[in-house]
């Protein structure tokens, strides 16, 4: 197990630091860099695993910075975006559209996600668009002499 350079340490720590798994990492840097990496030998480079305890200061830093970047940006992930998903549901339609039970379990999730039916927002109002009341409240706009008048003629009634 020959030493790496600081550049295949480097991009082992940021596929690590993207929730890459030592495995996939080995295999990306095999496909990148043409060296064959263990996953042990990668695990040495994730700070969160007991494995990589003794990683540099230098690396680390450079793991928590990529860790953090990451999971600030979300919408920096292509699938995140509802116009990528849709044309990934294009294409997966067009690919299967023969097969009519395919086809429109694609096209029903396009619908559902265009929908909004996969997202955590809910928005609440009451009628017509208002906001919503705590409580059911009647108002009543009224004078004196029509509340007497309403009154008077219950009496009759009853």
């Amino acid at each position: 197990m020959a030493a790496l350079k600081k550049e295949v340490k480097l991009f082992i720590v940021r596929s690590l630091a993207v929730f890459n798994t030592p495995t996939e990492t080995a295999e990306l840097v095999n496909q990148e860099y043409g060296i064959k990496v263990t996953k042990q030998q990668c695990e040495k480079y994730d700070p969160t695993k007991r494995a990589g305890e003794n990683l540099s200061e230098e690396l680390r830093i450079d793991f928590e910075k990529t860790r953090e970047k990451f999971l600030g940006q979300p919408e920096a992930i292509p699938i995140s975006n509802l116009a990528v998903r849709m044309q990934r549901y294009e294409n997966l339609f067009l690919k299967y559209s023969k097969n009519r039970v395919a086809a429109t379990s694609i096209l029903r999730q396009a619908a559902e996600d265009i929908g909004g039916k996969y997202t955590n927002k809910t928005e609440l109002t009451g009628a017509g668009g208002g906001p919503l009341q705590s409580e059911n409240i009647t108002q009543v706009v009224a004078t004196p002499e029509q509340i007497r008048q309403v009154l008077d003629e219950l009496k009759g009634k009853y």
